[in-house]
């Protein structure tokens, strides 16, 4: 198949036109500003394009002559994020109609068991966004996934950031909700059956643990080999704990406030909308993917790509100081912050 990514530049997209390429599809991956093939480590079988999905000619223009579309774009790094998001699937749903396109996949989020006025604002965006693509053609797939593991992901390296950071950490009693995370490799694999007509409609993607946030948070301290203590925190509202981890992390301000806000809620599949391989074969587990996610020399989905956001990556000059783990993580949040004030 020819298939357009749109938000290609991103961490599922970075991985994902690889992976496509390796299925033997052509691949057209498209972002705002025209990728850099070199930055992602893609050869001259990608076609790099700029499409700005607000561009009602330029995503017309990218939507010659595919055979399919993958939407990975979202804008959380900005305060208007619904508005712009809802724009931009209303330009693109549009331009799926006139072109007679069937095949179209979104990876959108898991939607807690809740009434929609209790949902969070980046949720109902998501939710918002997919009811507009799946609107737009009776083949549309929207793949629902909660925290995403691999090393570049953002909820996984804020998750990450925030388990490794304190020797203390205070867990608010709203946070037990539980999680159900997914390796990227096994979001990939859901691609796979999205882009083969295998499954249709609004699926649930997980994998096979299902864990409150607090166990997440151990897992990654366990895999790091950082013995942490976690104390419940009763008085802790939602805006103060998402301020304040987003002072405490390297992510962007309004993204982290964004997904704190989502945490409140269980974010599991639901058992009759739960996607299952159409190849067989087990689901990779928390434990696994986050040591392949913090394995340096591990080359798979899982492990960092040089296109990573920097945000995400080590310093290098940290890497060769001999500092404990939690200096060393506040090290590079200040180098981080020092780095942010100097442009």
């Amino acid at each position: 198949m020819r298939v357009l990514v749109l938000g290609a530049t991103g961490y599922v997209g970075s991985r994902l036109v690889p992976h496509l390429l390796e299925r033997g599809h052509e691949v057209v991956a498209a972002s705002r500003s025209v990728p850099d093939p070199g930055r992602f480590g893609w050869d001259d079988r990608v076609e790099a394009i700029r499409c700005d999905v607000a561009d009602p000619s330029a995503v017309a223009e990218a939507l010659a002559d595919v055979d399919a579309l993958v939407y990975l774009v979202h804008s959380l790094d900005r305060t208007d994020f619904t508005d712009v998001d809802r724009n931009g699937a209303e330009v693109v749903a549009e331009a799926v109609a006139a072109a007679g396109l069937r095949r179209i996949v979104y990876l959108s989020g898991l939607v807690p068991d809740v009434a929609e006025d209790q949902l969070s604002a980046h949720i109902s965006s998501r939710l918002e966004v997919e009811r507009i693509l799946l609107g737009a053609s009776d083949d549309a797939v929207a793949l629902r996934a909660g925290v995403v593991l691999g090393a570049g992901s953002t909820s996984f390296e804020i998750v990450r950031q925030i388990a490794t950071l304190f020797l203390v950490q205070p867990v608010p009693t709203w946070m037990r909700s539980t999680v159900q995370p997914i390796a990227v490799s096994d979001v990939l694999r859901a691609f796979d059956d999205a882009l083969a007509g295998e499954i249709s409609g609004a699926v649930d993607v997980g994998g096979p643990d299902v864990l409150p946030y607090p166990d997440l948070m151990r897992a990654c301290a366990r895999e790091a080999g950082l013995p942490r203590l976690r104390v419940p925190a009763p008085v802790a509202p939602e805006g103060l704990v998402g301020i304040a981890t987003a002072l405490a992390t390297t992510a962007p301000f309004h993204t982290v406030t964004a997904l704190i806000e989502s945490l409140r809620h269980d974010m599991v599949c639901r058992p009759d909308h739960t996607w299952a391989p159409a190849t067989g074969g087990p689901l990779l587990g928390v434990e696994e993917a986050i040591g392949r996610a913090t394995t340096r020399q591990y080359a798979g989905p899982e492990g960092a790509l040089p296109s990573d956001p920097t945000w995400t990556r080590p310093h290098p000059l940290l890497d060769v100081v001999p500092l404990p783990a939690s200096a060393r993580a506040a090290a590079r949040l200040a180098l981080h912050r020092l780095g942010s004030l100097l442009g």
